[in-house]
Formats: structure tokens, sequence, C-alpha cells
């Protein structure tokens, strides 16, 4: 199947602007879900439309922004959850050279160097989803989830600053710093993120956030990433480490992830699976499984990503059925 370009406008070099271009894609899914969170297995399907807008100005200077639209009416979807003051899915961006400025509905410099463990796709995220799971979102929507990064990058090294202020102006900003590293080494695709983030949230209750994650690409199409954080909430300290491993073969991905959080008291740990066939063209077959252990809701720390990070018990769920993109 071709893919489609549904819309595109260029508007090129004239009076006040250099060059201009609005695209439009998509991304499409169907299938069925079952797990401890649906009282019975169900239908899925999911539909979203990124807008991505670009230009360059006279002086050189870059500027664009994306716009994610999503509707998902299953059992499992839901709309996208990210800010709250009308910024919710999308960035507005502003680039020279190596620097860029990002606002919106962006990433704080901790999730901007840290790398996740999950590999390949499911239609559900079940293999993201479990309760040892982490999106290193770091304290990203602390406040109203409205983020401003400031990044640049020269040769195989980058940094980043970020900021989410609180609007009501009861307490100080969320404040981030992020270092990322991407090249070769010894022969292998290396990659290496490091991020903090902080915050005074009054009468004693401080939060911060310390991780590093490390990715590496093999020749044989194997790859693998690991990670680990440590968040201090009020001076209880909860850790966090993730492994995960995938393999790629012609059309065919297989991947597996790992993850534990430990604090005072308690462990949560859990386990994703992806099978993935690419059929060309945009479509995929997509498998995921997930397995959760949770001893307590991570919600009690402010932390828990995923269907099953913010709650206590065994659960499992799984997926499976095709992904588009257009």
């Amino acid at each position: 199947m071709k893919k489609i370009l549904l819309a595109t406008t260029a508007l090129v070099a004239t009076a006040g602007f250099a060059a201009a271009e609005v695209k439009i894609s998509g991304a499409a899914e169907m299938g069925i879900v079952d797990g401890d969170h649906l009282a019975t297995a169900g239908f899925h399907t999911d539909v979203g439309v990124t807008f991505t807008l670009s230009g360059e100005a006279d002086n050189g200077l870059t500027f664009g922004s994306a716009i994610a639209l999503e509707d998902g009416g299953s059992a499992n979807g839901s709309p996208s959850i990210s800010t709250t003051d009308g910024s919710d899915d999308y960035t507005v961006w502003i680039a020279y050279g190596g620097a860029k400025l990002s606002m919106g509905d962006t990433d704080g410099a901790f999730d901007w160097a840290m790398k996740e463990v999950g590999i390949g796709g499911s239609i559900a995220d079940d293999h993201t989803t479990h309760a040892g799971f982490n999106f290193n979102s770091g304290l990203d929507g602390t406040f109203d989830g409205q983020v401003a990064r400031f990044d640049y990058s020269f040769d195989a090294f980058s940094f980043a600053i970020s900021a989410e202020i609180d609007d009501t102006g009861t307490f100080d900003p969320v404040w981030g710093i992020g270092f990322k590293y991407s090249g070769e080494l010894a022969g292998l695709d290396l990659g290496v993120g490091i991020g903090y983030q902080s915050v005074d949230l009054g009468a004693g209750f401080d939060v911060e956030v310390v991780g590093i994650s490390v990715d590496t690409t093999f020749d044989n199409g194997l790859q693998a990433i690991v990670n680990y954080s440590e968040t201090d909430v009020a001076g209880a300290t909860v850790d966090h480490w993730g492994l995960g491993v995938g393999y790629t073969m012609n059309a065919l991905t297989l991947s597996a992830n790992f993850g534990e959080y430990s604090g005072p008291g308690f462990t949560n740990s859990g386990f994703g699976l992806a099978a993935n066939y690419d059929l060309g063209g945009g479509l995929e077959v997509q498998f995921g499984y997930g397995s959760s252990d949770a001893d307590i809701p991570l919600a009690i720390f402010g932390l828990g990503d995923g269907r099953f990070g913010g709650v206590a018990g065994d659960n499992d769920s799984y997926s499976f059925g095709l992904a588009m993109s257009f």
C-alpha cells in the first residue's frame, strides 16, 4: 500500500518569509484487548492525526509546531492526557543551528535525556503499562503540564534545561537539566542519558529525581536498554531500574522488558512482551502482553506510569491487532 500524503502546503520565498510547510500524518489501530482492568475482552480502535508545521525565516531561524489529535474509542482507548491549560497535545518551537527552544506539551529535561526500555509496539501498549515500567516522565505534569525546554546539540553531545511554572504562584517552578551522548564506541551505536529534576512544594515537601540510561544496538539486530532512577519524596526514597532487550530480523521484531520500583517496605515489579511483524506500506501486526506484581499503589509517592503503575495487586493484560501509519 502506498503512503498517501493527505495534505501538504508549501509556501516559498516571498517578502516576509523564506519557506513554510504544513504536513499531515496519521495513525490507526484495530484489534482485540483483554486484561484485569476490563470486565471482558473487547474490540479496540484508535485513530490519531498529527499536523506538523515548519518554516524558515530570512535570517535562518527555523520555527514550527506539532499538533496531535487523538480519538480512542474502545474499552481500552482513552484520549491523550498531558497539559491542562489548552496546550494539550501541541508544541511550538524555534531553533537556530544547534539551539532550540520548545514550549507546550513537550518533555522536561529529565524525560528528554532518559531512554525508556520499551522496544516495539502493541495496540494497547500492554508491554509498557505494567507496574514496573517507567516512562521517565519525572516531575513533568506537577503543575499545568506546560513545559519550556531549551536544548543545544554539538557533535555527539546534547544538553537541555527546562522549567514548568505553577500558574497559581504558590510554589517554585519545576527545574530540570539533562545531558545526552549519541555516538559509536568499539563498533557499537551507543546512547547515554543523564537527567535531574526538582521542585519545592513547601512545608518541607521537596521532590527530586535523578536518573541515567544507556542503550546500544548491535550489528546482528540485537538492541539493549537499561535505565536507573532515584526519586526522593519528602525524605522517602524510591528506586527504579529497568532492562529492555529486542531483536529484529527482516520484518520481525521481538522484545521483552522488566522493571522494578522499591522503597520503604515495598517492591512493585512487572514485565512486558511484544511481537511485531511489518507487512510494509505502513501496516504492522502487533501483539503485546504485560504482567504486574505490585505491593502498593505508587500514586502514594506521586509515581506510577501506565495502566497498572498506580494500583496494587497482580494484574495482566494483552492485545492483538493491526497498527497503521499514513
